[in-house]
């Protein structure tokens, strides 16, 4: 017969991450992972550019280059549930640009900003998921 040692602690340590107060931390985490990618999309539309008079369109396969200022005011990182959250651009062109249409090519910002801050959400998540298995044990991990 196979003897587990510490199956009571680990149980406790698994029940500690499922608590109320470590989902809440967990889905800030998530939280501010999109919010840095929201960063990095509205930087990549915001480097560089000219925006009113001197403004200068971007290539074709480059980022927009920020005009107006509509497009990158308008991505919002939201909350979508308890652990889950979205970045979203909220200006009516901005899928338009990112996909490109049948008359333009397309402008992507969304999906380099994605690629580029795609594993920080689940580096912040790890932070608070390591922090509460330390306090669970009593500050040794």
């Amino acid at each position: 017969m196979t003897k587990i040692i510490g199956a009571l602690a680990h149980k406790r340590r698994l029940r500690h991450l499922r608590s109320p107060a470590v989902r809440k931390r967990i889905g800030a985490a998530i939280f501010a992972g999109a919010q840095e990618i929201q960063t990095e999309a509205r930087l990549l539309i915001t480097a560089g550019s000219v925006s009113g008079k001197g403004h200068v369109p971007s290539a074709p396969g480059e980022p927009p280059n920020r005009d107006t200022g509509h497009l990158d005011s308008n991505i919002e990182a939201v909350r979508t549930g308890e652990l889950t959250s979205e970045v979203e651009s909220r200006a009516e062109y901005g899928l338009a640009l990112e996909l490109g249409t049948s008359k333009m090519a397309e402008r992507p910002y969304m999906r380099p900003a994605t690629a580029k801050k795609r594993h920080r959400p689940a580096e912040l998540v790890d932070k608070v998921v390591t922090d509460a298995l330390k306090t669970s044990l009593g500050g040794s991990i």
